[in-house]
């Protein structure tokens, strides 16, 4: 999705940011965006851990039950 704007596109979001938000609240609002998107991408990790933890588990079961 991203890879289609361009650097023309960009500027003019950035822009239009500056415009809207005003050049004070930019930096927060960019330090907030950044918190967030870190703290998502730690609950996928985790979540991503899990799953893969209960299907090792599964997995270690299905082969006790078979042999």
């Amino acid at each position: 999705m991203l890879s289609n704007i361009g650097v023309p596109g960009l500027i003019l979001i950035l822009v239009l940011a500056l415009i809207i938000f005003g050049p004070k609240k930019l930096p927060e609002i960019g330090r907030a965006f950044g918190q967030t998107l870190r703290e998502f991408k730690k609950s996928t990790r985790e979540l991503t851990s899990d799953v893969m933890e209960e299907f090792e588990d599964e997995k270690k079961e299905i082969t006790k039950v078979t042999k």
